[in-house]
């Protein structure tokens, strides 16, 4: 598979590459960056092709989309496609809200799903960026909040799409059942699910995905290493933020020895699975500096043999209906 590939998002008319860059990391997720190894970050991004890098007010509260158009502002505008989210909106403070971002930036997120509140939240992330312009717009995370993320975020953003002002309408979480309702609920462009179709958890399958696929949803895998645990299985490795269980570890441990034996790297099998399912347009994958860029860029485009999904099957370790690249 070609990671630089361009291809249209669902029924819209925006584009992105088949990997996109997430930019949670350099925001300074649980670890210092700063912003000159940040900004080498997405300029290695956009030096390798990649043309979809996708942010969130959340991430490092406002600096990740600081730092992103730091160096989007300066390249063409028709060249790259951004996303970025609403549903928190930055105020001042310390300390709240913070627990994952280890740089200080002096606003802390708090939850507004209201029309108000969306307009808001796509106004200044506008004024971070230093941009005129998002591609795609992401309800984030509304879990707790559908009632009202859809009673007011989802008409404001429909309101900015239908004038022109945004390209597409999404919604990402970290769980599919919600997605599917919402999915069903709303005139959605696309989806973000976020580690519930990898290696390791297939439950986008259930619903999630074959409903996007029946209406033209487009979907974005994000979270394919489960945090870190399908990257390197070890003890003490972190799934889904936190540290993972022996069983997962164990099973995650059981699906490298499958890859090792084929001379795959686990991180290409992780990161190429999700694209198995053609309901799947394009896979978000975080990086921190540009040795991961390219090691993301590597493994996405890794000569995988059929026989190594095939394999995965016959252990027990990939349900037989699964669909494999």
């Amino acid at each position: 598979m070609q990671a630089t590939q361009l291809v249209p998002l669902g029924r819209t008319d925006v584009r992105v590459t088949r990997l996109g860059l997430g930019l949670a990391p350099i925001g300074g997720m649980f670890t210092t960056v700063g912003d000159e190894p940040a900004r080498a970050t997405v300029e290695a991004a956009w030096r390798l092709g990649l043309r979809y890098f996708d942010t969130a007010p959340l991430y490092g509260c406002g600096l990740s989309e600081r730092r992103a158009g730091a160096v989007l502002a300066g390249r063409p505008r028709a060249e790259f496609t951004l996303s970025t989210k609403v549903g928190r909106l930055l105020v001042p403070g310390e300390g709240r809200g913070q627990e994952f971002w280890a740089e200080p930036s002096g606003l802390v997120p708090t939850f507004d799903f209201s029309a108000a509140g969306a307009l808001r939240s796509h106004a200044e992330s506008l004024q971070r960026l230093g941009l005129k312009r998002i591609d795609i717009a992401y309800l984030h995370d509304p879990d707790d909040h559908v009632g009202e993320a859809m009673a007011g975020a989802y008409p404001a953003l429909a309101r900015l799409r239908a004038a022109g002002e945004i390209g597409a309408v999404g919604v990402g979480m970290n769980q599919a059942p919600t997605l599917a309702d919402l999915a069903r609920a709303g005139d959605f462009d696309c989806v973000m699910l976020a580690g519930r179709y990898t290696l390791l958890d297939q439950s986008g399958l259930d619903t999630l995905l074959p409903l996007c696929r029946s209406r033209g949803v487009a979907v974005v895998a994000a979270g394919v290493y489960n945090s870190g645990l399908l990257a390197d299985p070890r003890p003490g490795a972190p799934y889904d933020y936190a540290p993972a269980g022996r069983e997962l570890v164990e099973r995650a441990t059981a699906i490298r020895a499958v890859c090792d034996r084929y001379g795959v790297p686990l991180r290409a099998a992780a990161i190429q699975f999700p694209l198995g399912h053609p309901a799947v347009t394009s896979v978000v994958v975080g990086a921190r500096d540009p040795g991961q860029v390219a090691d993301n860029l590597a493994m996405f485009e890794w000569d995988i043999p059929g026989e190594l999904w095939a394999g995965l099957k016959r252990a027990g370790l990939l349900p037989e209906e699964v669909p494999t690249p």
